[in-house]
Order: structure tokens, then sequence, then C-alpha cells
């Protein structure tokens, strides 16, 4: 839903932002702002500070940064709704209601009926493990090794042999047949209704703010299926969710485990390593990437080390390569899964086994070799064609050549020949050529160098303006927005220099435009945090200010030059270009 600017800034200014993060981090003060250790990276020194000036905090560890509003999307992982919402009841603000059409209110309330049903019935289950029926289910849970608030923190249950206990439980709680259909826990025929689960441990399944949305069930003794799931409902789609992702989002871990099943998770997450994840009873889909992407940009593959647990391994890099993500692979042997590797060799041996997760193309390359006999010539060649053709999938030639060179060292192929091979395969005979190749790639280095240089110059500049107010009268009549010839720094100093004309410049206010943008608002976080010395109480401080003002009015001029449309103003540009050579900033 869309809200109006200025509801957004009241509900903003209306929550401290100090005494928002200080609910989530312990503040110390010191000086003007509050510093304390950072809740999205881990870190022993406190990196994280919260400005109650610019109601704004910034992590200069790892970049964090935002207001009020970004604080809760990036901490609990909510949108901007739902952020806004707890926000303005926390406020006594009150916003703007939705108009919904008879039908889709009909929804939203059938949504939150089914989000009940499924709370009652979580707690049902985690009844019955207590209780003399439950036992064969508790005691499979800490023959596991599990401890009771382990149990308590992922809510495990049990359901019990009766066939109809939880449906005879949901309709003493006034719930009717016709949504009872919709809930995926019970089957209901003309004959009588029975539970979907019985005789089984149960495992909620949540979503990202930890509402119940559906269950998984193992089955105790050798009943079949093994683990069976919830069916698909308005509220459950196993390729779009992740078991134990309302845990594993909070973690302060840069990359997310990522496992086949829930007593994996659980006995990780049990033994500290609480940013681990499972997908539910499915390979890992595209919507599962996605969702991951929404987190992390690492994910540490922890599947099973037997053959099932490879071919998944397998199918999975892919997929979290086209979205974006960076992948390793942990080595598990001799044991299979995460939970026996805990139980017999230590959450410390399996922490140093995260460190040495293998680099996924490089894991793939190992799998490969597994399939040729290198004793046989002919099958040696066609593994390094299998694996030249492979080294292709690296567009960039730079990337590609850093992975040549690390195949052909732990491989014990000669790099020369390898590299020779990717070119032929590529459609080339033998490397690149010298000269006129090379001359080109030089020129777009330097290119590249000179755009960064001018983006650094503008975002400098931006940064001073924004600390210290009383340069803008020292950048009167040179400097104008139109000067951020950077996009983004451009809508910034629109913002920045209308805010010091009316004078009143809001760096929270201006980042509420960039929410919608994760690394956009990021990055105007920075500009607003950057910790720079800005008195300008020395020579060099002065001398370094006004050649980034010149830079900034160069860059604008040069682009300009390249536009210009006639020769009026093309002749009105070298003008000023020429001026630029005699400009002197007075700070007197």
């Amino acid at each position: 839903m869309y809200y109006p600017e200025d509801i957004v800034e009241e509900v903003r200014v209306r929550n401290d932002i100090v005494d928002i993060v200080s609910g989530y981090v312990k503040l110390q003060k010191k000086g003007s702002s509050y510093f304390g250790l950072c809740p999205f990276h881990n870190e022993k020194s406190p990196s994280f500070s919260v400005s109650p000036g610019k109601q704004m905090y910034y992590c200069f560890g790892c970049g964090a940064g935002g207001n009020v509003i970004t604080f809760l999307m990036e901490y609990e992982n909510y949108t901007f709704p739902e952020a806004l919402k707890v926000l303005a009841d926390r406020a006594g603000v009150e916003l703007p209601k939705e108009d919904l059409s008879r039908e889709e209110k009909a929804q939203a309330d059938l949504r939150a009926a089914l989000l009940e049903i499924n709370r009652l019935a979580a707690n049902y289950f985690y009844y019955q493990l207590k209780q003399p029926q439950g036992r064969a289910g508790y005691e499979y849970l800490t023959g596991r090794k599990l401890t009771d608030e382990t149990i308590r923190h992922f809510g495990l249950g049990f359901a019990a042999r009766t066939g109809n206990g939880l449906y005879r439980y949901l309709r003493s709680k006034g719930y009717g047949d016709d949504i009872l259909k919709e809930t995926g826990l019970v089957t209901i025929e003309e004959r009588g209704s029975r539970d979907k689960f019985w005789n089984r441990v149960m495992f909620p399944i949540m979503d990202a703010n930890s509402r119940v949305i559906g269950f998984g069930g193992r089955v105790m003794g050798d009943g079949t299926p093994k683990y069976l799931n919830s069916p698909e409902t308005r509220l459950f789609d196993k390729s779009r969710n992740l078991y134990g992702l309302n845990f594993a989002r909070t973690s302060r871990e840069k990359y997310l485990l990522l496992c086949e099943g829930y007593m994996d998770v659980i006995a990780m997450h049990q033994a500290g390593f609480t940013n681990a994840v499972a997908s539910l009873g499915t390979a890992l889909t595209v919507q599962h990437a996605s969702l991951l992407k929404r987190y992390v940009d690492q994910v540490i593959l922890t599947y099973d080390s037997d053959g099932a647990g490879v071919s998944a391994a397998l199918r999975a890099i892919p997929i979290l390569k086209e979205a974006g993500i960076s992948c390793k692979v942990l080595n598990m042997q001799p044991y299979k899964d995460p939970d026996e590797f805990i139980k017999n060799l230590s959450a410390d041996a399996f922490r140093k086994r995260i460190e040495e997760a293998r680099n996924s193309f490089l894991f793939e390359i190992d799998v490969m070799k597994r399939g040729y006999d290198l004793e046989d010539p002919e099958q040696k060649t066609r593994f390094y064609n299998g694996v030249a053709r492979k080294l292709l999938e690296f567009p960039e030639a730079l990337e590609r050549d850093n992975y040549i060179q690390a195949v052909s060292r732990e491989q014990m192929i000669n790099y020369q020949d390898l590299k020779q091979l990717v070119n032929r395969l590529a459609g080339r005979v033998g490397p690149v050529a010298a000269g006129p190749g090379q001359q080109a790639s030089s020129y777009r280095e330097r290119k590249k160098e000179k755009e960064d240089g001018a983006r650094q110059s503008q975002r400098l500049l931006l940064t001073w303006l924004i600390e210290d107010p009383s340069l803008f009268d020292k950048i009167e009549g040179i400097i104008t927005p139109e000067d951020f010839r950077e996009e983004l720094y451009h809508q910034v100093a629109l913002m920045v220099f209308e805010g010091h004309r009316g004078g009143s410049l809001n760096p929270a206010q201006i980042l509420n435009h960039f929410i919608d943008d994760q690394d956009q608002y990021k990055e105007v976080a920075a500009l607003f945090n950057a910790s720079l010395k800005t008195a300008l109480n020395s020579d060099e401080q002065k001398k370094a200010f006004a050649e980034t003002v010149i830079k900034v009015r160069k860059n604008s001029l040069d682009e300009a030059s390249r536009a210009a449309s006639d020769i009026g103003e093309l002749q009105r540009i070298i003008r000023a270009q020429s001026a630029l050579k005699t400009l002197h900033i007075s700070f007197d």
C-alpha cells in the first residue's frame, strides 16, 4: 500500500531512533552519539553508531545504515509497510486504511483465520508431547540429544495415535468443516473426518515473521512416508519457504548454512549455528534462492555427504549462482550430516569445517573428476575438455583466468595448456593476441579509473556539505546540484541543497526516499555518516576541499561539453572550463 510522504515522516519523527535501537542493541553514549556492537555482523569492538541529531544509525564496520524505519526493516526483515505499521502503532499514529473490496476482505479474513487455526494446532501438538500419549515422541527427541529449551524454542510437538484428536479439538474451538478443509491438517469425508498427522513428531513450519503456516511430521517406527509435510495451502508453499528462517534471519553471520532437514537445522541451532535453514522436503528452487538473497550474499551448503547429498548440492549450485549468491560446500566426512558430525567431533570442529568450506566451482570439478579414470589417456583427455568447457561458464575474462589458475594448480594441469584449450573451445585460436586488444583494455581501465575518481569526488563533496552546512557559503555560485552527474548523488544533492536553502537539512527524512532500493539507501546512509574531519581547520584540509570542488565542477563541464548540441553552448562551456584554472575558494 502507498503511504503519503507526510504520513511516513510523521511516523519517523515520532519514533526516536535511540529508543528503538536500544531495544535491540546495548548502547553507550560517547560524545553526541551512541555506540554498540553492530546487530548486522559479528564484531568485538563497537563500531555501530546511533546519532540522535541525525536520527540515523551507521556501522563503520559493515556499512549498514539508515533511519528508524530501515532499522526495523533490516533487523526484523519487515517489508516497508510492516515496519511502518509497527512504528505507527508504537507512536499512536493512525495510518490510512486500505479500501478493500468485499472479496479482498473475505480473503484477508480467511487468511487470518487459517493462521489462528495453525497457531492452535501448534499449541495442541506441543501439549501432547508432554502427555503420556506423547512419550514416544519426547523420547525420540531427547534421544537425539535435544534439550527441553530447544524443544520449546522450535515448538516441537507430537501427533498421537488417535485418528481425529486434533479435528475434535479444532471443532471445539468453533471452527467448521468448511474452513478446516482449507488447513491441510485434516481430511474430511462423508464416512468421517480424520487428522492428516498421527503418530508423528511434529515440526511447526513458520514464515519469516514466526507465524505458523504449516507442519512437518516424522513418523515413529517404520511407517511411511518417514517425513510428511502439510500440503500446499493458502498459507503454505514449500517452494517459497525455508525451515528455521524466522530465527536465522536475525543471525549476525553474513552467510546462511543451507541443509537438508528439520533435525539438521535444530541440532545446528542448539550447537550455536543459528544461521542454519533447510528447504522443506523438496529440492532447492529458484524461489528459495530469491528468498535467501533477501538476507545474505553467501550460502554454505551443508547437505548430507552421501550420493544424494552431493547430487542435491550440484543441483543447488547453479540456482544459487543465478540468484547472485556466492556458494561454498562444506565437507562433513567421515560423517553423513551436521547432526552426526557435531555429536562426534564437536561444534568447534564443525566451525573449522565452515571456515574450510570448498568453493562451489572447485567442488563441481572434484565431483566431475570422480567420473573419469585418469590412468586412461583417453578419459584423461575427456576430463580436461570437460574442465575447459566448464570454465567457459565465466563470461568475464579476469574471473575465468583466476579459475583457470586455481584449477591448473589443484588438478596438476599445465596453466598455459589449459588456458589455450579454454580459448580454443570458445572459438578462438590460441591466447588473445597482444597489441590493439591490450591497448583497448588499457583504455577501458583508464576510463573506469577516471569515472571512479569523478564518482568519489561527488561522494566526498556531498558528505562535506552534509556534515558542515557552513560550506554551502564557500561554493555559492560555483557548484549546483546539476554538477553531481552520478544519478544517485544528483538525487541526493537536489534534496540536500533544497534542505539547506529551507534551513532544515534532515538526513533521516532524505533517506525515506530510498527505502525501496536497499543498495541505494545503504549508499546514501554512508554519505550521511562518513567519518571525515570536516572542520577544515588546517591548510591541507582546506586545499583538499577546494580541489574536490574543482574536480566535481570540471567533471560536470567535461560531460556537458560531450553532450553540447550547438556551437554557442560549447563556447560557454569552454569559457567555464578556462575559468576553473583561476578559481579561488575563500575560507575567510
